[in-house]
């Protein structure tokens, strides 16, 4: 199984219009590969703009936050790059696409990275932030996985969330089961 990161990524438009989307990069000989689903916004800016930025936070809300409809998150400039990156980034890739593999789900865009930065420390680990981004992994395949399974790994995520929950947490939990309990209902 390959090494898989998850982060939040920024992509522009030939505009200059800035997309966020959590995406799982995968780790690729000195770089990383973006593989976004067809269709995607994602998708559209790399070709039109190769270039993206992957930050790393640990704010879970913003992947959770992502995929329910709440995507206005401040992105700031990184010097020299078309791109900019999360303002909430502990750090960040600057990553340029040099080929792509193409797919009928998933193209593949090998990246190079350009640059690196660290913009706050990383103060340890939570259990909670690891369910709610696993959740938010579940919530992005809704329509691909069983209801069993999905609540399964919701009723063992949710004994973190009891446990070692903060404010964010809780807040960003909540985003994602109110998108579960909706695509169940639709399911009826």
């Amino acid at each position: 199984m390959p090494y898989i990161r998850e982060t939040i990524i920024t992509t522009v438009d030939s505009s200059g219009k800035v997309h966020i989307a959590p995406i799982g990069i995968i780790a690729e000989r000195d770089g990383w590969v973006i593989a976004p689903f067809r269709p995607s916004i994602t998708l559209d800016n790399l070709a039109d703009t190769p270039f993206a930025v992957a930050s790393y936070t640990d704010d879970v809300r913003i992947f959770a936050g992502c995929l329910t409809g709440r995507k206005d998150w401040p992105t700031v400039p990184v010097k020299g790059f078309p791109v900019p990156r999360l303002e909430a980034a502990l750090a960040h890739s600057a990553l340029e696409v040099t080929s792509v593999t193409d797919d009928e789900m998933r193209p593949r865009h090998h990246c190079r990275i350009v640059g690196e930065a660290t913009h706050a420390p990383f103060t340890g680990f939570n259990r909670a932030k690891a369910a709610v981004l696993e959740l938010a992994i579940l919530v992005s395949r809704l329509d691909m996985l069983p209801r069993e399974k999905i609540e399964a790994e919701i009723a063992y995520l949710a004994i973190a969330i009891e446990k070692t929950a903060g404010a964010e947490e809780k807040e960003a939990w909540g985003w994602l089961m109110e998108r579960v309990t909706r695509h169940f209902r639709r399911k009826v």
